[in-house]
């Protein structure tokens, strides 16, 4: 499994990088595809478990609210948030077996707003770069994210002994926690250094910070998800890594903390 990972990193962070690099609409493209794999997992996943969603329909409206922060006008989100609720509710009105109507529209705005409306936050945070290849928001998400979770993963792997969640995710150790936070901090002043970071030092150190806390904690949700699914992994698309699903979990609570704070200094 270790190997595995280490091989997937290999090649999968240079491919995240060129990802960022080719800018928009590519990269909200690329993005889409994700949520797309990403919100077919999900719906899978909660068949499986529980009662069938409306998986097309929320599958497309997944893709949707991706692209919704390069819309023109003030109304698009706003519109696609009200139809999102309103349609799938007509159409399970209008169904014969009625039965779970409620649960199963439930889980269909559930996985839209999990995976669509988070994954919108990267699509904005690189339209906020323009054209500038190296989007300095969209790349300080996604490595000071990595950096937190291989800091954890090894440091609890190799002295981890107090279990910082039992119950949701057996592994997770605080002292790995303890080690992504400052593996984050660390890779946030690096980056600092790298990018042009309109930061402070004091600024930097709660970038990383908020960054690795929030990451631990959409890794956490994503795990206890999971349980209630009784599933171990999202799939198998990524070796050694899970789903789809799997890999998004930590990226999109860290990209929705790191747009508003872009949003506070200014970008």
């Amino acid at each position: 499994m270790l190997k595995q990972r280490l091989i997937t990193a290999a090649w999968g962070i240079p491919l995240i990088i060129a990802v960022v690099w080719v800018g928009q609409p590519w990269f909200a493209i690329i993005t889409a595809i994700w949520g797309l794999l990403a919100a077919r997992e999900f719906y899978s996943i909660v068949a499986a478990a529980r009662v069938p969603p409306l998986a097309y329909f929320g599958m497309v409206w997944t893709v949707l609210l991706i692209f919704s922060p390069l819309y023109p006008g003030s109304f698009a989100q706003p519109l696609l948030l009200t139809a999102m609720v309103m349609l799938p509710l007509i159409w399970l009105i209008l169904r014969p077996n009625r039965e779970e109507a409620f649960t199963r529209w439930a889980w269909t705005i559930a996985g839209i707003l999990y995976v669509g409306w988070l994954l919108s936050y990267m699509v904005a945070l690189r339209s906020m770069d323009g054209n500038f290849q190296w989007s300095k928001w969209v790349l300080t998400v996604l490595l000071i994210t990595f950096a937190s979770d291989t800091s954890a993963f090894f440091i609890g792997r190799k002295w981890g002994k107090r279990r910082l969640a039992p119950s949701i995710s057996p592994k997770k150790t605080c002292e790995g926690a303890v080690a992504g936070v400052v593996g984050a901090i660390v890779a946030s002043f690096i980056l600092w250094r790298l990018l042009p970071l309109s930061i402070n030092p004091a600024q930097v150190t709660l970038l990383g910070f908020l960054i690795s806390v929030f990451g631990q904690l959409g890794d956490l949700v994503e795990s206890l998800f999971k349980r209630n699914m009784g599933v171990k992994d999202s799939g198998n698309t990524i070796p050694g890594h899970g789903g789809v699903l799997d890999r998004m979990d930590s990226v999109v609570f860290a990209g929705v903390v790191v747009y508003y704070i872009a949003t506070i200094v200014g970008r």
